[in-house]
């Protein structure tokens, strides 16, 4: 078991602040979370390389096509370097017009956060595995369990 990072409160609200603005279908929100030179993968694979980009790419994104809602549980934050953390959540996702999670849509968000000075934190790398759990499928299950609960005490 590891211990919790120093900055773990602003390195979750950043990823928190990532999420927001997803869901809120800003990409200037998005973009503003992430370090000049950072990048995202997608969920479909798509990159993204910097923040001026992901800006661009995100509103064009968001104004063209219905994106789906997330809904996670950070599972954990820890230091991989002086200033470099990684977080590792587990994420839902809500269609458009769908009231519930759709298990098949679970995510894996890998997030490396760097601080840029004065415990300023931002993304460097932020990527969206799918979580089908071909072979476990009971964990899937316990994860949709888990996120219906978080989403209703919301």
């Amino acid at each position: 078991m590891t211990s919790a990072h120093p900055h773990d409160a602003q390195i979750r609200s950043l990823y928190a602040a990532y999420l927001d603005g997803w869901n809120r279908r800003s990409g200037a929100a998005v973009a503003a979370c992430f370090a000049d030179d950072g990048d995202i993968v997608g969920y479909d694979g798509t990159h993204h390389h910097g923040r001026l980009a992901i800006a661009a790419d995100f509103r064009q994104i968001f104004a063209g096509h219905q994106t789906a809602s997330y809904v996670a549980v950070v599972r954990s934050v820890r230091s991989i370097g002086d200033g470099v953390a990684v977080l590792i959540a587990h994420a839902g996702m809500i269609p458009p017009g769908a009231g519930a999670i759709e298990e098949r849509f679970h995510t894996v968000h890998t997030m490396v956060a760097v601080d840029e000075g004065a415990g300023r934190w931002r993304i460097q790398l932020l990527q969206a595995t799918p979580a089908a759990w071909h072979q476990h499928p009971e964990a899937r299950e316990a994860l949709t369990e888990e996120l219906r609960d978080l989403l209703a005490a919301q």
